[in-house]
């Protein structure tokens, strides 16, 4: 039986914190909700920035 290292299991955490807040979003759904919908891909974008600065996301 294959185990994972503390480090996959710790961005496996991660991602269940992301999923649980609703922060799962990959950059090509970006890139189509900036294309189609331009307020509301300002506004992602914005928040992309956010998350950044303060180290929700990588």
């Amino acid at each position: 039986m294959k185990q994972i290292s503390n480090k996959e299991y710790e961005r496996y955490q991660q991602y269940q914190t992301d999923k649980l807040h609703g922060r799962i979003l990959t950059p090509d759904g970006l890139r189509l909700i900036c294309a189609g919908l331009e307020k509301i891909g300002i506004h992602m974008l914005e928040m992309l920035a956010k998350f950044g600065n303060e180290g929700i996301v990588e």
